[in-house]
């Protein structure tokens, strides 16, 4: 018995240190980071923090390049067809996917999926909006007809709303794609807790605003990623991050301040990324005389935008000058290169051809506000010193963020300033800036009545183009037009400001999903 007995304790002691050799070998990666998650149901989700982590639990028919949005890439799908009128698109599936219990990824999946986005009625549920059916044509082919065409209807897919999660895993868990799903469908709870995609990773906690857990797909059918678990802690405060950070708790922050990472740098532990973000600050002028005022000139309008002092709005953020309103990175987007040059002498010609030969008085909106590091308090007094070179009196109006909203939201505004980041990752998305966008008539007033035919003419062959050197032709030339005529004056594209501990390899920021942690590794 004695024997038995500690044969038994060496058998618990051995089991008991093995766990713990095991649990010392895992690889972990913990990131700090504001969390702003609304919901992990690819369905529902439509945040920043949400982006990051259905990305790599979920897989989509398409996808981006790691690093930018210019074109779109095979995932799920092998590949695909559109029909000659611009209304189907048919996928063929990749046949070695497979779900995180092993089941085979198939279209039956694809169609719950999209159906289920659509019906749901979340957040990302207006992007399924142009779909008027989907439907499997057999196990590894999957087909979807649209209510119109949509060139933007591929760049749609890749965003995370769109991750095929597994059909029956859902359903056994309240979901639904029927045409009720808004009532019918109860399995928000479970994606919130669990994933149900085919993607590197799984979700197996999630804390909402204290923690969420990501933990290694074991049956992922393409390359593993490197770490066994991903931490992701929520830091609001961008001071804590950065004192987390030095000290070694957190091994990347994503949400530190111009201040926070200056005093990181020739830290030889600590790496720093800088690169253009995809929000676009600009001014607005209102087309309407009455509220507008000066600025509702197009000759006043485009001697704004010589008057702008670029460079120096570099200086204090980083980032480039984006050449239109789109952001550089995007699909058909302006390089700085194209972008309006400061010429001060024009300007002034141009103010006395409006009749404005002294100049005049503006008043200038804003919110009291401050955006991934960027300050646009310094932004509104660095505009009124610009304006100010060419006589223009500006007299600065800041306003808490829900006040100034309500003037720019119902085109009350006579000349303000605020950024833009895209809806859609393509160049359509520019459109919302253009007579019969909501930006341009809701906001700024710049109706088609207001347009000329030719202007009008262009959008119209934007919103339906999808011959990708006939987009290219059409976008090109209403960003050239609107650097002559547009009430809008884009002036910055800022730096997106990462730090991380100098071991981390592989990091890249998207404008889609901000962060792949599937990319990232430790150096040894």
């Amino acid at each position: 018995m004695k024997s038995g007995r500690l044969l038994l304790l060496i058998m618990i002691i051995t089991v008991l240190v093995t766990g713990v050799v095991a649990a010392q070998d895992e690889t972990v990666l913990v990131i700090g980071h504001a969390e702003s998650t609304d919901s992990l149901d690819p369905a529902r989700g439509y945040t920043q923090t949400k982006d990051i982590i259905d990305h790599v639990t979920y897989e989509n028919l398409v996808t981006f390049p790691q690093a930018d949005a210019s074109e779109i890439l095979p995932m799920l799908a092998t590949d695909w067809t559109i029909s000659e009128d611009g209304l189907t698109y048919t996928f063929n599936l990749r046949g070695d996917a497979v779900f995180s219990d092993g089941s085979p990824v198939t279209a039956d999946d694809v169609a719950f999926s999209v159906n289920r986005l659509k019906y749901v009625q979340g957040s990302p549920s207006f992007l399924a909006a142009d779909i008027a059916s989907v439907t499997a044509d057999d196990a590894d082919t999957v087909s979807f007809t649209l209510t119109q065409i949509n060139p933007a209807f591929l760049a749609n897919l890749a965003n995370t709303a769109f991750g095929v999660v597994n059909a029956d895993v859902v359903r056994e868990n309240g979901g639904s794609d029927a045409e009720d799903a808004a009532t019918a469908d109860t399995a928000e709870a479970y994606l919130n807790g669990t994933s149900a995609g085919s993607g590197p990773y799984l979700l197996e906690s999630w804390e909402p605003q204290v923690e969420t857990v990501l933990v290694r797909n074991p049956n992922f059918y393409g390359d593993a990623p490197y770490f066994d678990r991903i931490i992701i802690t929520n830091i609001p405060e961008a001071a804590t991050q950065k004192v987390a950070l030095e000290s070694g708790e957190i091994d990347l922050a994503l949400d530190l301040t111009s201040d926070q990472i200056a005093p990181l740098e020739g830290n030889p532990a600590i790496s720093i990324y800088r690169g253009p973000g995809n929000i676009v600050h600009f001014l607005l002028m209102n087309e309407d005389p009455d509220i507008g005022g000066p600025v509702s000139d197009p000759l006043v309008q485009r001697a704004i935008r010589l008057a702008l002092d670029y460079e120096g709005y570099q200086a204090l953020w980083g980032g480039v000058q984006p050449g239109s309103i789109t952001f550089v990175g995007n699909a058909y987007a302006f390089t700085p290169e194209q972008g309006v040059k400061r010429n001060l002498d024009e300007a002034r010609a141009l103010l006395a051809q409006a009749g404005y030969a002294d100049g005049f008085d503006i008043t200038l909106e804003y919110p009291i506000f401050t955006f991934q590091g960027v300050n646009m308090e310094t932004n509104a007094q660095k505009i009124q010193a610009d304006l100010a070179e060419v006589g223009i009196n500006v007299t600065l109006s800041p306003a808490e963020l829900q006040v100034a909203l309500e003037n720019y939201r119902t085109g009350a505004e006579g000349f303000g300033y605020w950024f833009w980041g895209p809806d859609i990752l393509d160049a359509i998305d520019m459109l919302a800036f253009l007579p019969g966008g909501k930006v341009a008539d809701e906001r700024a007033l710049w109706t088609p009545d207001r347009a000329d035919a030719a202007l009008n003419d262009l959008v119209a062959r934007a919103r339906v183009a999808t011959d990708p050197a006939e987009r290219e032709e059409v976008f090109t030339a209403l960003q050239a037009s609107m650097q002559e005529n547009s009430p809008f004056a884009p002036f910055i594209q800022p730096d997106v400001q990462t730090a991380f501990r100098s071991d981390i390899e592989g990091y890249v920021w998207h404008p889609q999903w901000l962060l792949d942690v599937a990319l990232l590794s430790r150096s040894m």
